[in-house]
């Protein structure tokens, strides 16, 4: 088996270097795709450049989980949040994660690898963050606390379901900017309906 080398030999690797290499291991291969020694060769260094940053593998996947969580999370929250009309800030944020993403198996990767450990409290932080995000800014648009997280619930899970089946059968989803405005129009008008105002 032929490893691809992310970074050419001899650069002075970094915690940034290693834990973009995992997150496309993850991505690539699952959580078990995540380990120090087919990193290293896919890096063109050493086990011992790892060790440098990283005391053991948990700690490079909870530094890989971070930088996760802050880039596809927070990342995420921050470049939307200073749009100051609710509904408008959902199509952006929805918009955002439907056609920015368009690799969905690192996202996938850690719902398989929910049960680990390591994953668990992350995924369930970043699923409440996420879901009381989406909650906050349709509880603007006029819902009761209570009915806005049942359609951050619902707004969650059609997230989850458009990431799982984009990974499945992404030929299903419009190739067209044309299409998929008309698509992404669609996903926040099912999820807006009803709304007071």
């Amino acid at each position: 088996m032929v490893v691809e080398r992310d970074v050419a030999p001899r650069k002075r690797l970094g915690r940034q270097d290693w834990t973009a290499a995992a997150l496309r291991a993850l991505g690539e291969g699952g959580l078990r795709a995540v380990a120090i020694e087919p990193l290293a060769a896919r890096l063109g260094a050493t086990k011992g450049s790892a060790y440098h940053h990283f005391p053991n593998r948990d700690a490079l996947v909870a530094a890989m989980l971070e930088r996760w969580e802050d880039e596809h999370t927070d990342a995420v929250i921050t470049a939307v949040r200073d749009e100051p009309d609710p509904l408008r800030r959902l199509r952006l944020l929805i918009t955002k994660v439907i056609t920015e993403d368009e690799d969905p198996s690192i996202e996938l990767a850690l719902l398989a690898a929910a049960d680990d450990p390591l994953v668990a409290p992350v995924l369930r932080r970043v699923t409440e963050r996420r879901v009381d995000y989406i909650a906050e800014i349709v509880a603007e648009l006029g819902l009761s606390p209570a009915k806005a997280r049942r359609r951050a619930l619902v707004a969650y899970s059609t997230y989850v379901g458009h990431t799982q089946l984009a990974r499945m059968s992404a030929s299903m989803f419009p190739e067209t900017r044309a299409a998929q405005r008309v698509y992404l129009d669609e996903m926040v008008d099912v999820l807006s309906s009803g709304l007071p105002g």
